[in-house]
């Protein structure tokens, strides 16, 4: 019955933007693609699973530790709540994050790691790089400024694209990067004609945002900004994200997704 449902739902949904001749054309795997076997949220191998499977865009989150090295790990917190070891990687040093483990055994990647990955990969999938809040402004500022090194080393800057909740963290990378570059702003509390002021590409607004004022969508669109929903886990967001006709959906579910997009 469940997979009966699941055709059912994605009729539907193809059926309404066939009618409204807008469709939710790309995947993001959230965190990489962490869905399949021996994967874990930004570990490395969730990053060549999304490589290897070739879809549109994976995403990752970016933190720096108290050292100044760039990380690739949720944060703020490494490990279960109630754990004594549980770290707080912006004031711990890498070495010390390094030598603990993620639930698949890895340890906590570097964002070197992560973009020589996409460097030497001969897909097309696109690195989503989320940079996380930090301590300060300044700190936000260092941050920026390392990572659009990195890729710039790395010849990236064409397959990179940047998300944030901190205004100043857009701000900042749309300062430094180089023109046209794709940074979008996560907080959804602000409207997209604010967000265009700003200089910024596109909105990536969670679901329980954009349900709220799903006129947005459209107003984006319209004033030329890119639209992301996250994070897009069941059915019923899946339809209404592809009725909706948004540009990008974000998932930690990219192959289930795919199918109702088709």
């Amino acid at each position: 019955m469940r997979n009966l449902k699941f055709v059912a739902i994605a009729m539907t949904a193809t059926m309404l933007c066939v009618a409204n001749g807008a469709y939710a054309q790309q995947i993001i795997a959230h965190r990489g693609h962490h869905s399949v076997a021996g994967a874990e949220e930004n570990s490395m191998a969730a990053l060549r699973a999304a490589l290897d499977e070739g879809l549109y865009a994976t995403e990752c989150d970016v933190n720096m530790t108290s050292d100044g090295e760039l990380v690739v790990v949720h944060g703020p917190w490494l490990g279960e709540k109630g754990d004594p070891d549980r770290l707080n990687i912006q004031r711990s040093d890498l070495a010390t994050i390094r030598s603990k483990r993620l639930k698949n055994g890895e340890p906590v990647p570097t964002l070197e790691e992560y973009l020589d990955e996409v460097a030497k990969s001969s897909s097309s999938t696109r690195l989503i790089i989320e940079i996380k809040d930090h301590a300060t402004p300044q700190i936000e500022t260092e941050v920026v400024r390392k990572v659009v090194a990195m890729v710039k080393a790395r010849k990236l800057h064409d397959r990179v694209d940047y998300i944030a909740f901190r205004q100043h963290v857009c701000n900042e990378l749309v300062r430094l990067t180089p023109s046209g570059t794709s940074v979008s702003y996560l907080g959804g509390n602000l409207t997209p004609e604010y967000v265009k002021g700003l200089g910024y590409t596109g909105i990536s607004y969670s679901v329980e945002a954009l349900k709220r004022v799903p006129r947005w969508i459209d107003e984006a669109q319209r004033l030329g900004l890119s639209v992301n929903i996250w994070t897009v886990n069941s059915a019923d967001d899946a339809q209404w994200a592809v009725s909706k006709g948004v540009d990008y959906i974000t998932t930690d579910k990219p192959l289930t997704v795919k199918k109702y997009v088709k």
